[in-house]
């Protein structure tokens, strides 16, 4: 069945007993030793641009193409991009991880930024990636990187990539909205507390940049993601405000139209995520979507008791998309 029942598949060391020290201690002290990529500037169509990390040996096409969304407010030099992307490489695979709009250390140029459905943006990056030659395309993602990336294999589903095969994502907020609530809650407030921080200073930053944006966004009301999503992604990408943009993008409405195998590992114990991101009986209603439910992992942590330089979400990664 599609709903993979293995909640012991993962276990956490001792010394990180709960779902916070799960997420923050790799985040913090994770360190992976991979060789420099080749970044490359990509123009949108919209004359906008991202930066592209390629990890490739050889010519594109001789091996498969990994193709790797980061999380909110993350970049493709994330441990968790960059321990996902040295695994791949060693199981004989070439690896893209692009960094969404604003997110590689340079603000972008236009006024809007990149949301957690903006998949106009990665439809072009997969398009630009088979013109380079990529034959055969394997999907990844992580929290917002992994709901864009279900967002678009439903919106792909029926004039899918050619050579696209299978996908694998990671501490999903299938459900944005009630995601939103649950990261609202007083015991997330260092996660709240962070993502702020940067997505403020960026907006800060765009508005010097188009002056005209001071009046239309609220800045000053902002004490929540909820609230950044109302007057900030929501103004700027054309939503009537967060619960709009939220039910146009939450990616658990997109799974049924999947029709590539995708594999979705929610930890139970994930601090971002609402009880909606866990959708057993829908999962078992469809033929293409597998969802594991590890009882521990917290929220990108995944650090195993028996940690030899990989994630175990690394290792799973690679096992789901090398079992053929």
């Amino acid at each position: 069945m599609p709903f993979l029942e293995n909640p012991q598949a993962f276990e956490s060391p001792f010394w990180l007993p709960e779902k916070h020290t799960q997420s923050i201690f790799p985040a913090l002290f994770r360190k992976v030793d991979l060789k420099s990529p080749t970044r490359e500037r990509f123009v949108l169509s919209d004359g906008d641009f991202v930066d592209l990390d390629w990890y490739v040996k050889g010519k594109i096409g001789d091996r498969s193409m990994l193709i790797i969304s980061h999380g909110l407010e993350g970049s493709s030099s994330r441990h968790y991009v960059t321990g996902l992307a040295k695994k791949a490489i060693r199981a004989g695979m070439d690896v893209l991880a692009w960094n969404y709009r604003s997110c590689s250390g340079e603000m972008n140029l236009n006024k809007r930024f990149y949301h957690s459905g903006a998949t106009d943006d990665l439809n072009e990056v997969v398009d630009y990636a088979i013109q380079k030659g990529a034959r055969e395309l394997d999907m990844a993602g992580f929290s917002l990187g992994g709901n864009l990336t279900l967002k678009w294999l439903g919106e792909k589903a029926e004039k899918p990539p050619k050579g696209l095969r299978k996908a694998v994502v990671f501490s999903v907020p299938l459900h944005l909205s009630s995601s939103s609530q649950t990261l609202a809650r007083l015991e997330n407030w260092i996660y709240t507390k962070r993502f702020l921080s940067s997505l403020v200073e960026k907006v800060q930053k765009k508005v010097e940049l188009f002056p005209e944006l001071a009046h239309q966004l609220k800045l000053s009301k902002i004490e929540t993601l909820w609230d950044f999503d109302e007057y900030v992604t929501g103004p700027l990408h054309g939503f009537a405000g967060a619960e709009d943009y939220y039910e146009k993008n939450s990616s658990i409405y997109f799974l049924p139209s999947i029709k590539v195998p995708v594999l979705i590992v929610n930890a139970a114990n994930d601090p971002f995520l609402s009880e909606q991101c866990f959708p057993i009986d829908l999962v078992n209603s469809l033929e293409n979507v597998f969802l594991e439910i590890p009882n521990e992992g917290g929220h990108c942590g995944f650090y195993p008791n028996d940690y030899k330089g990989f994630l175990w979400s690394e290792t799973r990664a690679i096992q789901w998309l090398r079992d053929v």
